[in-house]
């Protein structure tokens, strides 16, 4: 019986203990929140002190809020976002007065001031319209923010052309883009700017040539559906996305870019000759053909129109229609090289499908002709011996000139 009280007592003892581990295991997480929380509520009555002093000490109001925000468990407080925001704004506030009384002020740092000041704002935003544990979303923020960076904005687009100037690209680019986002920031719904800013569109096309400047596809095409409202830049603008798109291996795009380009702009010298290069890659030669054909419908005295038209030719075996085309431009101007070598190879190319003609004076006209043409380019061009020391090849061959043979064949085995 004693035995079986004593088990009973200890058993009881042991469940007094347990208890207590128990409620002081509970106990503990709750003080060290309400330290915590202590100590956050310490923080933000000093920064806000620092805001209110004579002597404002906005960094230092800065520095203890970005000290709590490391704290992961804070992160979502909307108090330490709104007093940052002041902080930030207080500091952008004396430099902008520094700026307007042309006092010392370091431009960039001025305008990375205006950048964080909406970055902060924006996150300040998100977290005032979380709904609070009755489902009600009441937004302290929003209408005093949105208002008061509404004034603020127009730096961010200045701070663009600002850093474009200086040449930092991705500065620029920052900047624009976050002049541009507030179009569709839920902390700016009210403005509309994508529909009632004027600037979006020009804004559009320097963060897109921020991107191309970059060599960054991605940031040259991101904003070109706003870009393609300007009227200013156009043809500038679809050429930066061509080679994005180039950049990207994206074929279709970059041909249909080209395409637009040149019916909107036939004269500007971008679009047509790499619109014919992606043809005759492809070997689409009748639509580098019709191409050819409405640049000379528009002017057929240009003389990349006249070459252009010759090369295609030449590449579809049509070869005394590109003759015609090459002599025309040569007539215009016989210093350019190229034309030359087109035709040079076009009476080779004719010479060599009369093998099997009787006619062997006709070929050896071409031949001489073709040799006309191609020493003339060697004349013109002498360091690009691997395109005509072949062809001089097989003409002096089939023209039975020894002593010229025999020098182009040391070349080529040299």
């Amino acid at each position: 019986m004693d035995n079986h009280f004593d088990l009973h007592h200890r058993l009881w003892n042991m469940g007094k203990w347990l208890l207590a581990i128990i409620l002081l295991l509970n106990t503990c997480p709750t003080t060290a929140q309400k330290a915590k929380e202590k100590n956050v509520r310490q923080d933000l009555s000093q920064a806000r002190n620092y805001l209110k002093q004579r002597n404002k000490n906005f960094s230092q109001a800065e520095q203890l809020m970005t000290k709590l925000l490391k704290d992961s468990a804070n992160r979502d407080d909307v108090r330490i976002h709104a007093v940052l925001l002041d902080a930030v704004k207080g500091q952008y506030d004396q430099a902008n007065e520094r700026l307007y009384l042309k006092q010392n002020q370091d431009t960039t740092a001025f305008f990375n001031l205006t950048r964080r000041m909406f970055t902060i704002a924006e996150t300040l935003d998100s977290l005032d319209m979380l709904p609070d544990k009755k489902g009600r979303v009441i937004a302290e923020h929003r209408q005093k923010n949105a208002a008061m960076l509404h004034n603020y904005r127009p730096n961010l687009y200045n701070a663009g052309t600002f850093f474009i100037r200086k040449g930092k690209y991705e500065d620029a680019y920052t900047h624009l883009s976050t002049y541009l986002d507030c179009g569709h920031q839920p902390l700016f719904s009210s403005y509309h700017y994508t529909e009632t800013d004027p600037r979006m569109p020009e804004a559009a096309y320097w963060a897109t040539y921020c991107g191309y400047r970059l060599n960054d596809a991605d940031k040259a095409l991101h904003y070109q559906t706003i870009a393609r409202r300007d009227t200013v830049y156009t043809q500038y603008f679809l050429q930066f996305i061509a080679e994005a798109y180039r950049w990207q291996n994206n074929d279709s795009a970059y041909i249909a870019t080209l395409e637009e380009g040149f019916q909107r702009f036939p004269l500007v010298t971008y679009f047509f000759p790499r619109l014919i290069d992606a043809y005759t890659a492809k070997e689409q030669y009748d639509k580098a053909l019709t191409l050819a054909d409405s640049a000379l419908a528009l002017c057929d005295t240009c003389e990349i129109f006249l070459f252009a038209k010759s090369s295609v030719l030449l590449r579809m075996e049509r070869w005394q229609e590109s003759v015609v085309y090459s002599e025309r431009l040569i007539h215009k101007n016989d210093s350019l090289a190229e034309p030359y070598f087109n035709a040079g190879t076009a009476f080779v190319n004719m010479a060599e499908s009369m093998e099997a003609a009787r006619d062997k004076k006709l070929q050896r006209t071409y031949y001489q002709k073709a040799r006309t043409y191609m020493e003339y380019y060697r004349l013109l061009m002498p360091d690009e011996k691997k395109k005509w020391a072949p062809v001089l090849y097989r003409i002096y061959l089939n023209l039975n000139l020894g002593r010229q043979f025999d020098e182009i064949d040391k070349l080529l085995n040299s």
